[in-house]
């Protein structure tokens, strides 16, 4: 294989020879007339005239070329003593009969498909089951609140919802029922049926005039065959969140996006087809899409569906077990869950009773992997631990260290070089690119690779607006970052995240990295706090490990002295703050946006995706004791 650098180069100095190369990597029905195109808007195309199908290259493929009998899917759920393992053919029946099922209810090509799901087997079904027959599905992350299902039932406008009675969460049921009773109250378009998967735990009431019960209507149905779908067809909607409330329906192809998954398994996460892969997140969120189901399958990899968390279940070593009971390679997972786990096993005593050598390397991505925790995790899983960067609108990674190419040295605090086809620039505000070490806007040059969205569902105005306007040419990431004399980009936080203090632009994320190399601080967070003088003054919020004890005034003069002596006085840093734990989103994303305006006292919604959202009452308290926002 040719080296990254040869490799990447012609990734962009011909970019459509490249990616006709990568084309044969899968099995088409027919094969693309055109590499790239452009649409009836103006928008960048891949694989035009190109005929396949997602579930057909996921699961028929494999079952017809000698994987029918190895593990495709394994489901471990701890909370709810579950454990199960469905080989390539037997995920390709149930498939076949849910889609049978959603054929039966009028479902077919174009159509939408809600999938209101938590992390069961029966969700990965439905999903490939609206790819088999060309329905777009749109899974809504079984969390979100009943108006944000309303939302997205309104703006997808789906023929069938396809729903769970409930989920588990460690000790705590959660009904699904009255949620999506009042999201239907709520929504001006109401789907033709409601199919609810009934659990075990947890009962779910029909409403005979809407609702349909899963199992009967799956065991009255006939399974259905694949139908040819154009690559330029639409696979799913995934909702992200928007500045105006409103979320924004990334979308994704079929073509580019099973060329792309399936360079991405080889390329960057360097795993075999047969081997375990596992992404330890959600299936509503994008990880979930392109990495539990869709990237594994395509691959003929073995991908685990987890329904737990990585503490509590029961306890810092699950993680552990899941690795060695099912001989997991690669681990793709947040830095947050890792946070956790340190801190609720700070030596990871519970790890020795594992044994881990089948793990080849470690994965993080979701937000900046701190060098605190990159250092704990290699320190002792002794792999690489590799930090990369991909956003819900690109579907696969722009920034990683490839390991399935060329395993470059790893920079802790960098998500490495630029993935194949991603040709990334560092913009100032007028659109020049800056120095290396000079932070600025990071930027993707158009056209962007395959697998990357389109456009946004029902709204291309929106589209150009958010990722085209800002700078013409590029794809707006929204995150700043810099890079260094060897291209390696390190990536500092959301734009919002830079700070000015007294005329000197300052990046939070480069002090909540001073914060968590503090042997005690398991997790933290820095935020702009507004000040009548300088602008901004940034104050820390630091979470301590299990069984850390420390008098606040005295951690707080380490701290502001660490700060001091890595990015120097003109931080002005001089508060920092023990809270018992920071507000997050359920994949663990910290919401600083929302402890700022707290913070300056002004009005803010709490996202859906909220954690648990008793936290920010937990933090105004906390901030006026500490008399923060009140100068």
């Amino acid at each position: 294989m040719a080296s990254y650098t040869e490799l990447y180069s012609r990734s962009l100095h011909n970019p459509e020879e490249f990616w006709q190369e990568q084309a044969h990597r899968i099995n088409w029905f027919e094969f693309p007339h055109h590499m790239l195109s452009q649409d009836e808007n103006g928008f960048s195309r891949w694989y035009a005239g190109g005929r396949l199908n997602t579930s057909y290259l996921a699961l028929d493929y494999h079952v017809a070329n000698g994987r029918a009998d190895q593990d495709a899917l394994i489901y471990d759920s701890p909370g709810t003593g579950t454990k199960s393992r469905l080989t390539y053919r037997e995920l390709l029946q149930e498939v076949e009969l849910v889609a049978g099922m959603l054929k039966r209810l009028g479902v077919g090509k174009g159509d939408r498909v809600v999938i209101y799901m938590p992390m069961i087997p029966q969700t990965v079904f439905a999903m490939l089951a609206c790819a088999r027959l060309g329905a777009i599905h749109s899974v809504v992350f079984g969390g979100f609140s009943a108006h944000e299902l309303a939302v997205r039932i309104d703006d997808a406008k789906p023929r069938v919802l396809l729903a769970a009675s409930g989920s588990k969460e460690v000790n705590t049921i959660i009904p699904y029922e009255p949620m999506i009773n009042t999201a239907l109250e709520e929504a001006e378009h109401q789907p033709e049926s409601c199919v609810v998967f009934q659990r075990d735990f947890v009962r779910y009431h029909l409403r005979p005039s809407r609702d349909l019960d899963w199992e009967k209507l799956r065991a009255e149905s006939e399974p259905a065959t694949w139908v040819a779908l154009d690559a330029t067809d639409p696979l799913y909607i995934l909702y992200t969140s928007g500045t105006t409330g409103k979320p924004k329906g990334v979308m994704r192809d079929n073509g580019g996006h099973a060329v792309a998954l399936h360079l991405s398994m080889e390329l960057i996460y360097g795993i075999k087809p047969g081997e375990v892969f596992w992404a330890a997140s959600d299936v509503g969120w994008v990880v979930g899409h392109s990495y539990i189901v869709y990237g594994p399958l395509l691959y003929g990899a073995t991908t685990i569906l987890f329904e737990g968390k990585p503490v509590k279940t029961p306890d810092a070593g699950t993680f552990w077990r899941v690795i060695e009971e099912y001989g997991v390679s690669v681990l793709f997972t947040a830095p947050t869950a890792f946070r956790a786990i340190r801190r609720e096993d700070p030596k990871a005593t519970l790890l020795d009773q594992y044994d881990l050598s089948c793990l080849h390397y470690l994965f993080l991505a979701g937000e900046r992997t701190d060098v605190a925790t990159y250092e704990w995790a290699t320190e002792h899983l002794h792999v690489p631990v590799i930090d990369h960067w991909w956003q819900t609108e690109s579907g696969w990674p722009m920034l990683a260290n490839m390991a399935g190419v060329e395993l470059k040295p790893i920079k802790p605090g960098s998500a490495s070089l630029p993935v194949v086809g991603y040709d990334i620039r560092i913009l100032d505000s007028s659109g020049q690119e800056v120095a290396h070490g000079t932070e600025g806007t990071v930027v993707v040059k158009l056209p962007l690779p395959p697998g990357n969205l389109p456009w946004l569902w029902n709204d291309e105005q929106r589209f150009v607006s958010s990722y085209l306007d800002p700078f013409p040419g590029y794809f707006f990431s929204g995150d700043g970052g810099y890079k260094d004399a060897d291209g390696y980009v390190f990536i500092t936080g959301r734009i919002d995240d830079i700070i000015n203090v007294a005329g000197h632009r300052l990046s939070t994320s480069s002090m909540e990295e001073v914060l968590a190399q503090h042997p005690d601080v398991a997790e933290c967070a820095v935020i702009a706090v507004e000040d009548q003088l300088k602008g901004h003054i940034p104050v820390g919020f630091v979470v301590l490990k299990a069984g850390a004890d420390h008098e606040e005034s005295d951690l707080e003069k380490k701290l502001i002295g660490m700060v001091r002596q890595k990015i120097g006085p003109v931080a002005a840093f001089k508060r920092a703050i023990i809270a018992k734990r920071l507000p997050k989103t359920r994949s663990g994303k910290i919401l600083r946006k929302i402890m700022r305006a707290i913070a300056d006292k002004r009005p803010y919604s709490p996202p859906s995706t909220i954690e648990d959202p008793a936290v920010l009452d937990e933090l105004k308290t906390l901030m006026h004791n500490h008399k923060i926002g009140q100068a």
